[in-house]
């Protein structure tokens, strides 16, 4: 391939897109190319990635995209039904992931889990399963582990899978923010890349949610639908009102304790976690069993999957084959040195939760790098609140970040109480 003929192809294309042009397939595939083997540059790579967000992109210029993220990285190749689960994000606290995974797995399907490091949260699904196990490994490492024991909960960014995608990711982080086109690109390049064939995301709306209405959530949807079509991908998008985090941690370690509390079935567990993991696993069970032409209830099985034990022990084997401690408990994970409580100033229903001054609290805590930092909710929306009873618990392994972050929450409150 000639190099130069590809960087000034890539530059037109920027360009064109930067006038408002639809791009062809040669064009995004120069772009993505150059972005790939880090030959486009910082700038010009943040001009391609602003273009996108202002102008957005056509349906053609999406599947291209997606194609050619994926034709310029690296493959994983699985037989038979390959399920997944990809959430948008954009809330804390709802490691609903951890929990699907290996309920796919007990029910008896490949579900090869590449999952993110945070980019607008205090920790990504990867952040998170690191607390427990390894998660950077190479293709043919994650091909051994899943023909293993069934699946696997690994950074994606360590495979090669379309990589230019991860080049933007870096690119985006410093500002949080990420177009609805580009999540979708960015998600569905990583599931064709890794074989995947029937899929649930989980899409949430709400006022700090990454898509705040109904009717951004339905372009989505039909976006998604019309991406996996074309790469014959059986999907189904749920859409659903989220308020608040589903767990009570915020933070790898502390979300990492919640994904345990559930699949053991520990009487403090997070129910909203848990019953927003069983319906998303149950989607998506439902969509495998079609294919196979067997009557089950996906949400039954999962449920029962859950209350049996043989999703934990599924989560055990991931564990174990990903170099983890398998006997790992809830009450076995370390957390951090420095904990102080929060208390309510003053009585009152909580009314809501603020997602965006939730996050930034969490990031001066020392999340996701401190993996013990975070937030430990001890109240959730509708509570009544006496003054003086904890709202929360902030953990960090400085002390110097839990002052800075008490003096913060004071002028930018996460609840919001009357």
């Amino acid at each position: 391939m000639n190099q130069k003929k590809e960087h000034l192809i890539a530059l037109e294309a920027i360009q064109k897109k930067l006038k408002g042009g639809a791009l062809t397939y040669r064009e995004i595939y120069a772009v993505m190319d150059q972005i790939a083997t880090e030959r486009l540059g910082d700038i010009l790579t943040t001009y391609f990635a602003a273009a996108g967000f202002s102008e957005g992109f056509t349906p053609d210029e999406l599947f291209h995209l997606t194609k050619a993220m994926v034709e310029t990285g690296e493959k994983l190749n699985f037989p038979g039904i390959v399920a997944d689960k990809h959430s948008i994000g954009g809330i804390a606290g709802t490691r609903a992931t951890m929990i699907i995974v290996p309920i796919i797995v007990a029910a008896g399907f490949t579900i090869p889990k590449t999952s993110s490091r945070a980019i607008t949260s205090p920790a990504g699904t990867a952040d998170v399963m690191e607390v427990l196990a390894k998660v950077n490994f190479s293709p043919e490492q994650v091909t051994k582990i899943v023909h293993e024991v069934g699946g696997c909960i690994i950074w994606g960014g360590h495979l090669g899978i379309a990589p230019a995608d991860d080049v933007i990711i870096r690119i985006e982080e410093p500002l949080s923010f990420e177009s609805y086109d580009k999540f979708i690109v960015s998600i569905m390049a990583k599931k064709v890349a890794a074989s995947t064939n029937h899929l649930v995301i989980d899409l949430p709306i709400g006022k700090t949610m990454k898509i705040k209405s109904e009717k951004d959530a339905l372009i989505v949807k039909r976006k998604f639908e019309q991406i996996s079509e074309k790469f014959g991908i059986k999907v189904v998008v749920d859409i659903n009102h989220t308020h608040e985090p589903a767990g009570y941690g915020i933070g790898p370690t502390l979300e990492a304790i919640d994904v345990m509390k559930v699949l053991e079935q520990d009487k403090s567990r997070p129910l909203e976690l848990e019953k927003r993991s069983l319906r998303l696993a149950g989607l998506l069970l439902d969509l495998c069993y079609k294919t196979q032409r067997i009557k089950k209830d996906g949400n039954k099985e999962a449920l029962s999957l859950l209350e049996n034990g043989k999703a934990l022990e599924a989560f055990r084997k991931i564990i174990k084959a990903q170099y983890g401690d398998p006997n790992v408990t809830w009450k076995s994970i370390e957390t951090a040195e420095h904990q102080k409580k929060v208390y309510s100033d003053k009585s009152g229903t909580i009314m809501s939760i603020n997602n965006y001054h939730l996050n930034a609290i969490a990031k001066i805590l020392g999340a996701p790098k401190d993996q013990k930092a975070g937030i430990e909710l001890l109240v959730k929306r509708k509570d009544y609140m006496s003054a003086k009873r904890p709202l929360m618990t902030f953990h960090s392994s400085s002390e110097q970040r839990l002052s800075e972050a008490i003096d913060t929450v004071e002028s930018f409150p996460i609840f919001i109480i009357q």
